[in-house]
């Protein structure tokens, strides 16, 4: 089978290649000249385990291809699955230009059948107005061609994306005709062949799908960050209570670590992209508003813990960062902590030194040269009035505390992710403070 994966970008490289391993032909489309030059030289532009290795090895097999027009390879392709950019708009709703886009070039293109797969997050509806575009501009040029529709939405984690797309724990996939469902069984039996897992349903309750389960996903993050927040002022351990509330079935232990803040590609525009959805169509969704206002305040909660600890003087000090990507492997800054806690310690007139093992080439397109960038995370140390511990990468998780405690120049640790023992630390002689303990 020959399918076109368009766009680059995570889900679509991680998607084209995925499919391409199992024996697809793939052509992999962007309008960015650049990124598909570097690709042609086997430079990957993002950071994900075993994803270079992978392509390196299909495209040197001949079944992964790369090109910056659709149109090259749209008459030798069944499948087009659309995996362009959904950025929010300034209200907060997901921005579909680039998705209707796509769909426009296949309608003024395609000389026979095609099935049209959003693998982007898109809201509800959006399948109609990707039908709708296509069905325009065949009738511009007076042709009469069947095609379908059907959405995918993706469930892939960053740092984990490769393994969860060789071996998913569910595909969920929209469809409308018998053509359709027959075409993405063949796609997607390879992946399931001992058990099954592709749930079949409507295009719109797809396209819910996605949004629904990453806004479940940030609602736990928030609820354990308010609860961590009230057992600080009551006296409560967060990581007791988790224990506690973890055990029952019901609840599960997943996604109710306390921290200071989630962040990524996906579940702040989700949750964003979710609410204007309600209130485009008349509802409030009061308990994902409450989500994302948690949110944007535990962001800051670090920098509240330091500014407690200087009593409100931080004007001068010297300031380790440990970890800017918003989760552990993974380059990723989009909405990180990181981003925010910077800005803050700067507006305090704070020097900033910080290390990531995989985010700084990322961390100085954002910022600049307004910040430190260490050669590794002792080198972010020297001298400094404190450790802010943001990003947790396993790197960080086991460090030499003498050597810690030596390089810098007052023994404060601020830990964003809750992974070190305080009583070590206490013992070390360092002044340690978390979340919700």
């Amino acid at each position: 089978m020959n399918i076109a994966i368009v766009g680059t970008g995570y889900v679509g490289l991680v998607t084209g290649t995925c499919f391409a391993e199992i024996g697809v032909d793939v052509t992999c489309v962007d309008v960015d000249p650049a990124k598909i030059e570097k690709l042609e030289h086997g430079e990957i532009p993002i950071y994900e385990p075993g994803l270079k290795d992978m392509v390196l090895r299909n495209k040197q097999a001949g079944r992964l291809h790369f090109t910056t027009d659709l149109r090259t390879c749209l008459d030798s392709v069944q499948v087009v699955f659309s995996a362009v950019g959904t950025p929010p708009d300034e209200d907060g709703s997901a921005d579909l230009k680039y998705v209707l886009q796509v769909a426009r070039t296949i309608g003024e293109n395609m000389n026979d059948y095609k099935l049209v797969v959003t693998k982007s997050t898109v809201p509800v509806g959006t399948a109609k107005k990707v039908r709708a575009a296509i069905e325009d501009e065949l009738k511009k040029r007076s042709v009469d061609i069947p095609f379908d529709v059907a959405s995918n939405p993706e469930f892939l984690k960053e740092g984990s994306a490769v393994a969860d797309f060789m071996s998913p724990d569910r595909v969920v996939v929209g469809v409308e005709s018998d053509k359709a469902r027959e075409l993405m069984t063949r796609l997607y039996k390879p992946f399931v062949l001992q058990n099954f897992r592709v749930i079949f349903m409507d295009i719109p309750s797809a396209e819910m799908t996605k949004y629904a389960a990453n806004s479940m996903l940030a609602t736990r993050i928030s609820f354990m960050n308010d609860i961590a927040n009230l057992c600080e002022l009551v006296g409560a351990d967060v990581n007791m209570v988790r224990a506690g509330i973890g055990s029952d079935t019901r609840i599960g232990r997943k996604f109710l670590y306390a921290g200071c803040g989630y962040g990524g590609s996906c579940f702040p525009k989700d949750v964003k992209a979710l609410i204007k959805t309600a209130q485009q169509n008349g509802y409030d969704m009061r308990v994902l508003q409450a989500v994302e206002d948690v949110n944007e305040s535990q962001k800051s909660i670090l920098f509240r813990k330091l500014e407690a600890a200087f009593e409100g003087q931080l004007a001068g000090k010297t300031v380790a960062i440990w970890g800017l990507a918003f989760k552990p492997e993974t380059d990723d800054m989009r909405e990180a902590p990181a981003l925010i806690l910077i800005e803050k310690l700067r507006a305090a007139g704070c020097n900033v030194r910080v290390y990531d093992p995989e985010a700084m080439l990322e961390c100085r397109r954002r910022v600049g040269d307004v910040v430190y960038y260490a050669t590794d995370h002792y080198d972010a140390l020297l001298d400094a009035d404190a450790l802010l511990l943001v990003t947790e990468w396993k790197a960080f998780r086991l460090p030499a505390w003498p050597v810690v405690k030596k390089t810098m120049r007052r023994p404060l640790v601020i830990d964003g992710r809750n992974i070190y023992d305080a009583h070590e630390l206490q013992d070390c002689g360092f002044e340690y403070h978390c979340i919700g303990r």
